[in-house]
């Protein structure tokens, strides 16, 4: 249709279509296409994009790492902060110390994230001045949409190709790379972990509130065992299930990115990527993501089956 509507002479038009379809795999039978999509999927080949013609996988890949960045960082901050306040919480439920996890917990939690980025940009980066407000990289390195250039950090050389630090020679001017990432994705890092942890707090709250009700939490306690043990080696294992489940999910979802929180801050991660798909309607950049995404989940959860026999032994897999 756009192409018909560019005033083309017929002949050059229908040539257009037809290498079209036939790049696509349009002209093919329905069954065909089918199988060539199976076929791709598990060859992990998943065509060319269609906004920028190059290969899906590549950019994936590109983009795989700023991801593990921002989601893997935020996801084990938020977990770690969010288990430790709940299981404090529930050790001294009613208490003043409770009450304030659980309002700030609910309130970060229900926050939107973008508000919440705006935030942190206006108090760390426009009046403190401690941080950079957006990109993972300082900009002297090469802004996406930039041609291939050279990069001299130090003794280091940053190789930059549409915005992506490809390669690292690591000398002395190593750390000022490093400190340059790391300026970088504090601001969405701590804004993510922020807007997580309160669900793993009021989890973790919630699980622990029952297993310190139950028998063997008296009987440890009784046989003079430490509290720090009663609360994390004895409670905590046995509240832990429902932990598991969140968390092996939280990192199932891991390569589906944070879309808001990398708009916000311009981060070029996957979330950023799948958010420019859905805008320019390029449906194999999509359907590739979306089944990764749905590979990671499944296989977080078979990893999840098998932690519940690690943590509970009486959980049993015939």
């Amino acid at each position: 249709m756009f192409i018909q509507q560019r005033g083309l002479a017929p002949s050059l038009a229908n040539q257009l279509i037809y290498e079209f379809n036939h790049n696509w795999g349009l002209d093919q039978p329905l069954h065909i296409k089918y199988l060539i999509y199976i076929r791709n999927m598990f060859t992990w080949n998943f065509g060319i994009s269609m906004a920028n013609r190059t290969p899906v996988a590549g950019q994936i890949l590109a983009r795989i790492p700023w991801t593990l960045i921002l989601i893997g960082l935020a996801t084990v901050i938020s977990i770690g902060i969010g288990i430790t306040l709940g299981v404090v919480s529930a050790y001294k439920r009613g208490s003043t110390l409770d009450s304030t996890n659980l309002v700030a917990a609910l309130m970060l939690g229900s926050v939107p994230v973008f508000w919440l980025g705006l935030v942190f940009v206006v108090i760390f980066s426009q009046w403190l001045r401690l941080f950079p407000p957006s990109l993972a990289w300082p900009s002297e390195w090469g802004l996406p949409g930039q041609s291939p250039m050279l990069y001299s950090v130090g003794n280091a050389v940053v190789q930059g190709s549409n915005g992506f630090v490809t390669t690292l020679n690591v000398g002395s001017g190593a750390l000022t790379v490093a400190a340059g990432i790391i300026s970088h994705a504090f601001l969405p890092v701590f804004t993510l972990s922020i807007f997580l942890y309160g669900g793993y707090t009021l989890l973790a709250r919630a699980t622990m509130i029952d297993a310190l009700t139950e028998d063997y939490i008296v009987t440890a306690r009784a046989k003079g065992v430490s509290e720090t043990s009663v609360l994390f080696r004895h409670a905590l294992r046995n509240a832990s299930l429902p932990i598991i489940t969140a968390v092996a999910l939280a990192f199932g979802f891991l390569f589906s990115g944070a879309t808001i929180t990398e708009t916000v801050f311009s981060w070029p991660g996957l979330g950023l990527w799948i958010f420019r798909a859905v805008q320019l309607k390029d449906f194999f950049a999509m359907q590739a993501i979306f089944f990764i995404i749905t590979l990671m989940v499944i296989i977080a959860n078979i990893m999840a089956d098998f932690l519940y026999g690690v943590v509970d032994p009486r959980i049993k897999y015939g």
